[in-house]
């Protein structure tokens, strides 16, 4: 059995520069050095040479409803096959996130995550906690959204319960029961402040391992400066689904960009976010402060044209994901696609998207050793080539995904 790995020939990007002459070594999943120059392999040592690539951090992608077919919301086995299908585009971790749906959807979506997070499809992404774009955003910043699904903070807080056969007729508090019942598996809550008792539920919800993020919101600046004083900490797609910035109402985008106390998601395909607000962002905030993501749905990486679900609801991939009517429904991103885009597209230098791809999100979610290529990170990592496609991807120091397209990847050589 192979004991340690000698990852050669590729430039790494670790966290202070750019390394072209040295070697990762792995061993027991977890980068243990970095070396130079040639080496005899011994007894239980192998090589695996990638010449002319590049080595990153795992892709970290915080915000994301599916991807080849398969949204998270549908069933056990859809959630599994996201996990299974992200390492070919990267990704080495994500938040599975939801729309507003039904407590018996949400409920069941958790249960899921659960499972997964504690049995882990054979090399599939890592699941995180999960990502609740929530029942309680504004109508009128709503998207994609189901409108029959939104309710009220004021109404869940104050606990009323009237029960209806309807599926989509449903109290407010029990939604409150099942993030309570799952706290354990809910990362960040997306919700919108400025609704009626909106405050007391971001101060309801911020507490250790679950994020309150602003978004699907018409908050004011102000408004929104009293949301991050109550606990939030996190803006969900900035930008997109809030009022627009302007020099005498800054609204929620602006004071998301004014605090330091907040980590704004960039939906990063070339369509939801103009690349000058993509450079605006980290200027004022800094790529320790910004998390790349995709938001893409089961769309992501099917062709053009392609018809597929959100949520059980048509929509249609083109340059984005639209519903029937035309209403924007997410991206048909793909995290290796945001990394390429964010470098040719936005002019980005490696190491800048890699920390808002990786380093960033990692921080945020608390997950140490991971996003960074260091002595002692987990063994999380993606080798792309020069055009940056994915070429493999390793996770817990062993590869899970091998791209075919650069013929069959080689072997470790003893």
């Amino acid at each position: 059995m192979t004991r340690r790995v000698f990852l050669s020939g590729a430039d790494v990007v670790l966290p202070d520069r750019i390394e072209t002459r040295q070697t990762m070594v792995i061993e027991r999943g977890i980068i243990t050095d970095f070396t130079s120059g040639p080496r005899d392999m011994g007894e239980g040592e192998s090589r695996v040479h990638w010449p002319d690539c590049l080595v990153v951090p795992g892709f970290i992608d915080v915000h994301v409803h599916g991807v080849l077919g398969h949204d998270v919301l549908d069933n056990a086995e859809a959630l599994a096959r996201v996990a299974a299908a992200l390492p070919r585009f990267g990704v080495t971790a994500f938040c599975p996130t939801s729309i507003a749906c039904a407590p018996s959807v949400l409920s069941a979506f958790l249960t899921n995550v659960a499972t997964l997070r504690s049995a882990a499809p054979e090399r599939g992404a890592r699941v995180l906690p999960a990502h609740l774009e929530s029942n309680f955003i504004s109508p009128d910043y709503k998207g994609a959204q189901p409108a029959s699904c939104l309710r009220s903070p004021s109404a869940a807080l104050q606990g009323a319960r009237q029960h209806s056969s309807a599926s989509t007729d449903f109290p407010a508090a029990e939604i409150l029961d099942v993030i309570d019942a799952k706290a354990a598996d809910v990362g960040i809550v997306t919700l919108a402040p400025e609704l009626e008792d909106g405050l007391a539920l971001v101060r309801r919800l911020a507490r250790p391992g679950m994020r309150v993020s602003l978004g699907h919101s018409g908050a004011t600046f102000d408004q929104a400066q009293a949301a991050i004083a109550a606990g939030a900490c996190h803006a969900t797609h900035l930008f997109n689904r809030m009022p627009p910035m302007t020099h005498r109402e800054p609204g929620l985008a602006g004071a998301v960009l004014a605090s330091q106390d907040v980590a704004a998601e960039l939906i990063c395909d070339s369509h939801h976010v103009h690349a000058a607000f993509v450079r605006l962002a980290l200027g004022a905030k800094g790529p320790s402060r910004v998390m790349a993501i995709t938001d893409g749905t089961a769309g992501a990486g099917l062709p053009r044209g392609s018809r597929t679900t959100l949520g059980g609801r048509a929509i249609t991939v083109g340059d984005v994901a639209r519903l029937d009517d035309g209403t924007t429904a997410g991206s048909v991103a793909t995290m290796d696609r945001v990394f390429a885009w964010l470098v040719g597209g936005c002019g980005l230098d490696l190491r800048t998207a890699v920390e808002i791809c990786a380093t960033t999100p990692a921080r945020e979610l608390g997950l140490r050793g991971h996003g960074l290529l260091t002595k002692g990170a987990v063994a999380d990592f993606v080798v792309l080539n020069r055009a940056f496609s994915v070429v493999q991807t390793w996770i817990g120091g062993e590869p899970a995904w091998s791209g075919t397209s650069a013929g069959s990847p080689p072997s470790p050589s003893t």
